[in-house]
């Protein structure tokens, strides 16, 4: 089933959510539901708080940017094959020198900004069968998990922009805050009298 995505200035999007333990109710359909849901909105990676529900999980299919034909036959694959499922996650180790991409959300419609990041991380987390699981990953992978970890916690990509960018941005925030913005997915805006 396709879930509506929160937009931003929801509150649920800035609460640092919480762990759940594998007796959580109709877990499997909710995973389900969540990929459908990203697949649906064209996304690579889409978290629990991102449809209303504070509970540390998100899911990631990174295929979509095996499309980039500036990338070794390595990271294609890599890519093509990066689908994952992450059950209370946390980040242990960040390696390297940021460096910045640009990142876009589904929450936050329409707005891109270059992020600077780590680009290696070690992760332990659960997967759907809440088998234990550590991964050091790189690039790319490592990229879109850090921007679904920061959602859990609480952080927008928005928030890792400057004051400056901010200020920019800001009457774009507001109209998707209050649903001035079509996209094509269903979406439920904090400030709109329906959702859409």
């Amino acid at each position: 089933m396709i879930l509506p995505i929160v937009a931003y200035g929801s509150p649920v999007l800035k609460k640092k959510a919480k762990e759940i333990s594998n007796d959580y109710p109709e877990l499997d359909q909710l995973i389900e539901d969540m990929f459908e849901t990203m697949y649906n909105a064209n996304g690579v990676g889409l978290a629990a708080p991102q449809i209303g529900l504070s509970i540390r999980l998100f899911v990631i299919d990174a295929k979509p940017f095996a499309q980039d034909e500036n990338l070794s036959e390595e990271e294609v694959k890599e890519l093509e094959s990066f689908k994952r499922v992450f059950i209370n996650p946390e980040i242990v180790e960040e390696h390297g020198i940021d460096w910045d991409f640009n990142e876009g959300c589904l929450s936050i419609p329409d707005v891109h900004e270059d992020i600077f990041r780590k680009p290696e991380i070690k992760i332990n987390y659960v997967d759907e069968n809440f088998v234990e699981k550590t991964e050091v990953l790189n690039g790319l992978p490592a990229r879109v998990v850090q921007h679904e970890y920061d959602h859990i916690e609480g952080i927008l990509f928005t928030d890792r922009i400057s004051n400056l960018k901010k200020r920019l941005i800001k009457s774009r925030l507001t109209n998707i805050t209050k649903g001035k913005i079509d996209v094509g997915y269903k979406m439920k805006y904090p400030l709109a009298k329906k959702m859409r």
